[in-house]
């Protein structure tokens, strides 16, 4: 008796056709996500070649500001100067107050947030802000204000971006023009005008130090009617200024 080998059942065409037209599917699905994701990824790095060569008409936090539905609203006050109408004084000041290892680090102070960390070890407290001035910059002009994880992932990406982009001279630049000074009022121009009646260009070495000591508190503390801590401030300032060595060729 022939044995007979048993025929392989063949799967029907149409069931093969199905499943191959689902894998394409599933492929072009995660296509355009990562196409997606790149698009989301890049487009930092275009706000951040843009604002290279134009300078922001407004910033994310003026339009919060302005739209916010708290009352009574400030009026905006933004007066865009360019760095070399910007006192060097000021500069120095906010230098001094804000980040004097602005010219040496990549945008990322680790000496600074080292020391953070132990200090507040040692005194058993949260870590202290070592923000940089391109990260304050980036979060001034891309980004909101307030305490988030989400907010200060993408305040670094951000500060990635514009110490690759932006040479310092144009960070500082942008930084010192659209830096909250208090409640609607953005960088030194609008300050100076507002609280003492000047133009930048005017203002005394109290008058700058004073402005720039009142960056970490700009909405809590008043130029005109300064109390102890922010006068503790501006002092302290004004005595590092003696022994500061400003690399104001790296500015011109």
């Amino acid at each position: 008796m022939v044995k007979t080998k048993p025929r392989k059942q063949l799967r029907p065409r149409g069931q093969a056709r199905v499943k191959g037209s689902g894998s394409r599917g599933l492929i072009r699905r995660w296509k355009w996500i990562l196409i997606a994701l790149v698009v989301l990824l890049l487009i930092p790095a275009m706000q951040v070649a843009v604002v290279r060569f134009v300078n922001p008409p407004r910033t994310l936090p003026m339009w919060i500001e302005q739209m916010s539905s708290s009352a009574p609203k400030a009026p905006l006050r933004y007066h865009w100067i360019p760095l070399p109408q910007i006192p060097e004084m000021f500069l120095k000041h906010l230098w001094i107050s804000e980040d004097q290892r602005f010219f040496q680090h990549d945008g990322f102070d680790w000496t600074e947030m080292d020391l953070a960390v132990k200090e507040a070890e040692r005194k058993g407290k949260p870590v202290r802000g070592a923000s940089t001035i391109t990260n304050q910059c980036a979060r001034s002009i891309f980004l909101w204000q307030g305490r988030s994880w989400i907010r200060k992932g993408l305040e670094s990406y951000y500060t990635i971006w514009m110490e690759m982009l932006l040479p310092k001279r144009r960070i500082m630049e942008l930084y010192a023009n659209v830096i909250e000074m208090g409640r609607g009022i953005y960088g030194v121009e609008a300050a100076s005008q507002h609280y003492f009646g000047v133009t930048a260009r005017g203002l005394t070495r109290e008058q700058s130090a004073m402005l720039a000591a009142v960056l970490p508190n700009p909405k809590g503390w008043d130029p005109t009617n300064p109390g102890p801590m922010l006068r503790w401030r501006q002092q302290r300032i004004l005595r590092r200024e003696q022994n500061a060595h400003f690399p104001e060729r790296l500015l011109r």
